[in-house]
């Protein structure tokens, strides 16, 4: 796999004082950082941090930019993620890093539940960063993001590209529209896009541990289902959350190089007049 793109729990251990790393935890559950969380580390709302309050979208590079500054967080500031759910919401935010061009981030691999399986220390209150200024948000690299026009003109019935729904099977077999504690997630019709391969997202980590399974492991898992290096893979799911995991996996960890994550996902898919569906 790719180095430097994951720490250990003991690197994070190692850093937790240290000036020139920002450690940043985004939950799903966006109140459990206030039940606890590592040291020094601050939160992150991907619903009002990351996402745009009026359009569906998420935040402007001036937005985004503004959010830097409120953390402490200068374009040379190693930003180190991390999450619960096996780092669901951690690799979507690392996603937004990206995209806005920040050089040096990273994910704790195991994220928030190899650190409380070790029992390390968890604390609640949050720490006072001195707010910086001058943050410049690079413009988007849409290289890594993908449109619903250019799935459907790029991807669909294309046989040198390859489609990711990493949705649960029974989303992606349309018995259901979303998963049961979000029920208001949901697109108008249930289904896939035609010619996607189903690969959960969680089927890249380990259940025990949270952490990534080995590169030789991650590679056989996504060939078996066609989906290879020298092919052009988007990779989808609900929201696009999900699907930001799988983009870290294959773009981030395996390296392979024409990868996008199609945020707009099946709650626009599902809900557009007139596009093709399966099920």
């Amino acid at each position: 796999m790719v180095t430097g793109k994951l720490v250990t729990t003991q690197w994070l251990a190692e850093h937790l004082d240290d000036p020139l790393v920002r450690i940043v935890e985004v939950d799903e559950d966006t109140e459990a950082y206030y039940r606890g969380h590592v040291p020094n580390a601050a939160a992150v709302n991907w619903t009002t941090d990351l996402q745009d309050p009026i359009r569906r979208d998420f935040v402007s590079a001036d937005a985004f930019a503004a959010l830097q500054d409120r953390l402490g967080i200068t374009n040379s500031t190693t930003v180190i993620l991390y999450g619960g759910n096996n780092n669901w919401f951690a690799a979507y935010a690392y996603w937004y890093y990206k995209v806005y061009g920040h050089d040096d981030v990273r994910i704790v691999d195991g994220g928030r539940k190899a650190w409380e399986l070790e029992g390390r220390k968890l604390v609640t209150e949050a720490p006072v960063a001195a707010a910086t200024s001058g943050y410049r948000a690079a413009q988007p690299d849409l290289s890594i993001r993908a449109f619903r026009d250019q799935v459907r003109a790029d991807y669909v019935g294309n046989s040198a590209a390859a489609m990711v729904d990493v949705r649960s099977p029974e989303e992606y077999r349309g018995e259901r529209l979303a998963p049961d504690h979000l029920p208001n997630e949901a697109a108008q019709r249930p289904g896939h896009i035609p010619g996607a391969v189903n690969i959960p997202w969680a089927k890249a980590v380990d259940p025990e541990s949270g952490r990534f399974l080995a590169g030789d492991q991650l590679r056989s898992l996504y060939a078996g289902h066609g989906v290879t290096s020298e092919r052009d893979i988007v990779a989808y799911c609900r929201i696009g959350e999900r699907s930001a995991h799988t983009w870290f996996v294959l773009h981030e960890l395996l390296g392979y190089p024409s990868v996008r994550n199609y945020d707009g996902s099946w709650t626009e898919w599902g809900s557009l007049v007139g596009v093709p569906i399966e099920r």
